[in-house]
């Protein structure tokens, strides 16, 4: 073999630009089909058209691209399906400030030309995040990359909302929804975040009819809203109030009387003064209060959360005419300090306390959402929903990790009809049209200019604009302004994307997917919405195993947010560190249902990970230029027969923990091979036959060096795609790209315990001998000698195979005898699991130095013991941790009591040594 010069430093940037534009211009990522191979497909959770790669997309889209490139090698028909999703408010949020930053607006525009801008917009910005998803090295079929407004998922779109419609699943209907008055449309209820703040709880006085010197006392922490107050709601076992029930108070503020009702469901006696306020088109609670009292629902806020211009407020609630005058367009905020005076001028506010309370905010804006009286579009969720709990109930879906099927249990058994309608332009326009002669004229409202369509109006659903109305044959027809949620179009991903509603050769063969990778904060957006749709239309699960991630945060566990600076960069620190060390940081770090904290220290660690394994390529290309012999594996040497066999454990540890989704042990298991036992063990161990030329163990280790690289490459590879790929061609193999090997597989033949058994002697006695060297502080490169003894008689007899590489890992002269062979004075004896290993002591040796040396390592290790038993003694910690987190503790404890042992039995050789009197 020419030997190959490798750089002497490994460079991320130039290898990762290469590979990832080879790769995609050979087409190695591209199926059909036709391919042989059993089917293992995934389709990508879609990004937004808008987005730039955070940490989250580093992480799901890291797993993901290990699983790929995983099954891929194992000679799977794997197709990882990419695109990008509309992201109707979100997009539209963006290109409205580029058309108001040029003095123009939406509106001036009108919708047709927006909606251009927006594609413009999309065709020149719209890549962004794929480009960066290819620097990833995402392994996807980027030959397949939907989009989903592109034509085929708009077509399915249409196709399922017809359907459902017909079905009696899709209906029109006048709802509370949640509102957000800075995106000015409806949101669904998983599209609210909810936030505790600091708020105030009001106690107002509500004076009976007819007796105005009795007074109900309502609390609540919106008096803004009480001018749309339609009734006062007490419990019916209150003895305080029940004999109150059917009567009317006077609405402080207005000429209105609202009645005193009974409600168990709403009140609760222990919350401020046992009364509460009813106001069904300004709260969900009230909304339902008012369905089951049959009470008005009187709507006093407009689009923008403002009050009502003078002549709405005035018809709407019959405030007094100074209440109007004070209140009429006022926000919420300041309508609220407004009525609190109000009130008190009027001395119908009892008190005023501090009050924690939860706001809505919108997902997108972070703007307070309104509960809004709206006409919307709904999808009736119930009858989804049923076969969608039973597929997980019956194990067709595996949720894991498996504590979070009751979340989903939870919410999909307590799941509220869909508002899939948004009032905005860009998005899939909702296919159903109305006949302006059939429903009577449209009416235009004041606030947005937008037509505003009554639940009397006659919809025409369909998948294309009817030429006339099938009624009274008019072509005056105009469509519904609203579009459909986002998330609509992405509960159909999984088979839209394979070319639904036909039926594909794409279709019959990835569908239904292998695996959804998704973080948990998306479980309910889309997960459960997937479920419900793939049942629905195609008849079966849309995913056989969802597996679920956790949340990316900072080193303290705090979320990133760039208000506090925490945040960090994926492509900064890919630039910075390679994009290896940061898959494998992720990868590392994905232990099932604890979040990643993550620092850039970490990342940093696992580019030095990527030195090594290019350091270590290099000292292997420094002596390949020989013969080689790949002998049968039992007659090779004992370091060649123990790092296949730890080769093999590896390659079933990794293989056993992918396919469990435990990334994190299955990257732990690779770190601890490829650094510890291959570079810091077997390197060195054999550097004595590679280095003299003729030696005659050195065919067979340099065949044995060669198979180990170029095997550990390929198990590797899938978590570090680019230097696995750069190093393995520097190697002997076969085929063009390392993407398209074989993944290794288990091989029997090199399982080995007389090797493993062996080695175990080799690492005791060199540890052992390093210890004694760094207590009596020997430099590293001065001989010592050591005698080597075993309580058993067995691996007594093994020391003596053991010998040569033991005195060259442990730089000395090692002689194995019996115990009592040994010198009587002046030796230092560590003992280790039956093991003893007696170093000469020199009179060059400062005892006292040594002492203070093995006190200093005493404390650490009792410092150590110590947390670990606190930790291990926490019922809260053992409850919550992990096993294998508790197992590893427990091993290192046992550990720890056996280095204390050994320290304090060397304490009481060296001080014999100083007072040699002493008994």
């Amino acid at each position: 073999m020419t030997p190959i010069q490798l750089d002497k430093t490994y460079d991320p940037k130039t290898v990762e630009a290469r590979w990832s534009q080879e790769w995609i211009a050979q087409g190695y990522f591209h199926t059909s089909p036709e391919r042989s191979g059993r089917p293992y497909s995934i389709v990508i959770p879609p990004p937004n058209v808008t987005g730039s790669l955070h940490v989250g997309h580093a992480l799901n889209h890291s797993l993901q691209d290990i699983l790929i490139r995983w099954r891929r090698m194992q000679g799977r028909n794997t197709l990882w399906l990419p695109g990008t999703d509309h992201a109707g408010i979100a997009t539209q949020n963006v290109v409205e400030k580029q058309v108001m930053a040029e003095g123009a607006s939406r509106e001036s525009l009108g919708r047709e030309r927006f909606i251009e801008r927006v594609w413009q917009w999309k065709a020149t910005s719209g890549n962004t995040i794929v480009n960066q998803q290819k620097q990833l090295g995402e392994s996807c079929d980027w030959d397949r990359l939907r989009f989903t407004m592109d034509e085929g998922l708009s077509q399915a779109v249409l196709e399922v909302f017809v359907r459902l419609y017909e079905d009696g699943l899709i209906y029109r209907g006048e709802r509370l929804i949640n509102w957000c008055p800075r995106c000015l449309t409806a949101l669904s209820d998983i599209e609210v975040e909810h936030e505790d703040v600091k708020g105030k709880l009001y106690s107002i006085q509500y004076p009976l009819e007819g007796d105005p010197s009795t007074k109900l006392t309502v609390a609540t922490t919106r008096p803004e809203t009480m001018l749309g107050d339609t009734a006062v709601a007490v419990h019916p076992e209150d003895a305080r109030f029940k004999h109150l029930i059917g009567k009317r108070v006077r609405l402080p503020l207005t000429d209105r009387t609202i009645p005193i009702v009974g409600d168990g469901i709403l009140v609760d006696r222990e919350f401020g003064t046992g009364a509460v306020k009813i106001t069904p088109a300004h709260d969900f609670s009230d909304y339902d209060a008012g369905e089951r009292h049959q009470l008005m629902r009187i709507r006093i806020l407009d689009i923008h959360a403002n009050l009502l211009n003078e002549s709405e407020l005035r018809l709407a609630t019959k405030a007094t005419p100074d209440t109007v005058a004070a209140l009429a367009g006022l926000s919420t905020q300041k309508a609220r300090i407004k009525v609190e005076q109000l009130l008190a001028d009027r001395d119908a506010l009892e008190k005023v306390e501090p009050h924690k309370m939860s706001i809505g905010k919108c997902y997108r804006c972070k703007t307070v959402v309104e509960p809004y009286l709206s006409i919307q579009w709904f999808v009736k969720i119930g009858p989804l929903a049923e076969p969608a709990i039973k597929a997980v109930e019956d194990g067709r879906i595996r949720i894991i990790p498996e504590g979070w099927v009751n979340n989903y249990f939870g919410w999909m058994r307590d799941i509220k009809d869909w508002c899939i309608s948004r009032q905005i332009w860009w998005g899939h326009q909702i296919p159903v049209w109305y006949c302006e002669q059939c429903s009577g004229g449209f009416l235009r409202s004041t606030h947005d200019h937008r037509p505003l369509i009554g639940l009397d109006a006659k919809p025409i659903v369909a998948k294309s604009k009817p030429e006339r109305c099938s009624r009274c044959g008019s072509a005056d027809l105009v469509q519904d302004p609203d579009v459909l949620d986002t998330w609509f179009s992405s509960a159909l991903w999984p088979f839209s994307t394979l070319g639904w509603p036909e039926q594909t050769p794409e279709l019959k063969t990835y569908y239904p997917t292998s695996v959804l990778v998704t973080g948990l904060d998306i479980l309910f957006f889309w997960v459960a919405r997937m479920i419900m749709m793939g049942l629905k239309f195609m008849g079966d699960v849309p995913f056989r195993d969802v597996y679920i991630h956790a949340l990316v945060r900072d080193a303290e566990g705090k979320k990133m947010s760039k208000s506090k600076g925490n945040v960090i960069d994926p492509l900064h620190v890919m630039n910075e560190f390679g994009t290896d060390a940061l898959r494998f940081t992720l990868a590392s770090m994905a232990s099932p249902g604890r979040d990643v904290k993550l620092a850039e220290e970490r990342i940093e660690g696992y580019r030095n990970f990527a030195n090594k394994i290019w350091n270590a390529a290099r000292f292997a290309h420094m002596y390949l230029d020989g013969p080689r012999s790949p002998l049968p594996v039992s007659q090779r040497t004992i370091p060649d027969r123990w790092i296949l066999s730890r080769l093999n454990h590896a390659i079933k540890t990794v293989t056993a923990e992918l396919e469990g989704y435990r990334f994190d042990r299955a990257s732990n298991a690779l770190y601890h091979f490829i650094w510890h036992e291959f570079c810091d063990w077997y390197l060195e161990l054999i550097k004595p036959v590679l280095q003299v030329a003729d030696h005659p163990d050195g065919p067979a280790t340099r065949a044995t060096l060669i198979e180990t690289m170029e095997t550990t490459m390929r198990l590797l590879h899938p978590f570090m795609p680019f230097i696995t790929e750069e190093l393995w061609q520097t190697f002997p193999h076969q085929g063009r790209s390392i993407v398209t090997q074989a993944y290794p597989m288990e091989e029997p033949s090199w399982d080995s315990s007389e090797a493993e058994q062996l080695f175990a002697l080799i690492e005791q006695t060199v540890n052992l001998a390093r210890t004694g060297r760094v207590l009596l502080n020997y430099p590293p490169g001065q001989p010592i000698t050591c005698h080597l003894s075993h309580e058993d008689t067995t691996k007594q007899n093994l020391l003596n195979q053991v010998l040569p590489h033991a005195a060259h890992l442990g730089r000395g002269t090692f002689k194995n005898m019996a115990r009592s062979s040994w010198p009587s004075h002046q030796l230092l004896r560590l003992v280790a699991e039956g093991l003893s290993v007696g170093i000469n002591v020199s009179g060059e040796v400062d005892l006292h130095k040594a002492l203070d040396r093995l006190d200093k390592q005493l404390s650490e290790v009792e410092r150590e013991s110590q947390r670990l038993s606190g930790k291990l003694n926490n019922p809260d910690f053992v409850s919550k941790a992990p096993p294998e987190v508790i197992a590893d503790h427990q091993s290192r404890l046992r550990s720890l009591a056996q280095d204390s042992s050994m320290l304090i039995s060397s304490e009481r050789q060296l001080r014999s040594m100083l007072e040699p009197d002493q008994p």
